[in-house]
């Protein structure tokens, strides 16, 4: 099995400051890669912010004999966001790698939750990610490679109560990798997201601590690897928490033509449990594919 390793390679890591992105970047500078440490430095909501973090992570990796730069941009900032990538290029004319890892959490019930905090949510994990993909995006085109992290969650994928900002904008990261996968193909973009599950300072008191000890940061860390790597697949979600990999998938089940007419509904109702019967699903290449199956049932009823 080859070595899974990146010398030669630029990557940028957001919210490396601690927990899960701190490893990311630690184990990226170990397999050789350069590494640009972006984190705000602001507490888990959101708030405040110092370039200490970053700094601090960049100390580590150079102390092990690697090479890395600190930014403390905020990813909810475009300017910056550009301003950032732009240090990296200055610094080693290229970016290969950007894992999307920086997010905040607002946490309460729908019902009581404001749509400030909806939208901050919203705007760190998503638009923070766009900012950061559209940043890298000409550099990794006129290069002709690229790798991009997303990092999803299983928030987004199926849901947890008191985490509705938070499973919106990473469903949403879902949605924005499954395009990005499709136009980079050619240039040599694989973009990909990852769902881990950590104990880091967001879930601190959720847990219990033997659960927490097993769930490292570190355990997570290999899925990113894999993902980053120029060998890495595109379009995958993985899924990793205490060292146990999964995968996610968004299918398509093989549905039941109807027709059009006003018993339909009624129809439809009888009928949910064979449109939902998971039996032939596919995992669609494209969105194309569901207005592919739709019309071709069609055709076949006529």
């Amino acid at each position: 099995m080859a070595d899974i390793e990146f010398k030669g390679r630029v990557a940028i890591v957001t919210g490396a400051g601690g927990g899960l992105g701190r490893q990311h970047a630690l184990a990226l500078a170990a397999r050789g890669a350069k590494v640009l440490v972006n984190d705000l430095g602001g507490a888990v909501d959101g708030s405040g912010g110092t370039a200490g973090a970053a700094q601090k992570v960049v100390d580590e990796i150079r102390a092990a004999g690697g090479e890395a730069l600190a930014n403390a941009a905020s990813v909810t900032d475009f300017a910056a966001v550009e301003a950032m990538v732009q240090q990296a290029i200055d610094a080693w004319g290229r970016v290969d790698v950007l894992v999307n890892n920086a997010g905040i959490l607002r946490d309460k019930s729908f019902a009581k939750m404001s749509m400030d905090d909806f939208r901050l949510v919203v705007d760190v994990h998503l638009m923070g990610a766009a900012y950061c993909c559209k940043a890298v995006w000409p550099h990794m085109v006129a290069q002709q490679y690229g790798r991009i992290v997303m990092t999803t969650s299983s928030t987004g994928l199926y849901g947890n109560f008191g985490q509705s900002n938070y499973g919106a904008a990473k469903l949403a990261q879902v949605g924005l990798m499954q395009t990005l996968a499709l136009e980079g193909a050619k240039h040599n973009i694989h973009v990909n997201a990852l769902a881990p599950t950590a104990a880091t300072r967001m879930t601190e008191g959720l847990m219990p601590q033997e659960v927490l000890d097993a769930l490292k940061p570190e355990a997570v860390v290999p899925a990113m690897l894999v993902l980053a790597h120029e060998s890495a697949p595109t379009r995958t979600i993985l899924c990793a928490g205490a060292g146990t990999f999964e995968a996610a998938h968004i299918t398509l089940t093989q549905g039941v033509h109807l027709g059009i007419g006003s018993e339909v509904p009624e129809q439809l109702a009888a009928r949910l449990a064979e449109v939902t019967n998971r039996a032939g699903e596919q995992v669609p290449q494209s969105g194309a594919a569901q207005g592919t199956n739709e019309v071709a049932k069609a055709m076949a009823s006529r």
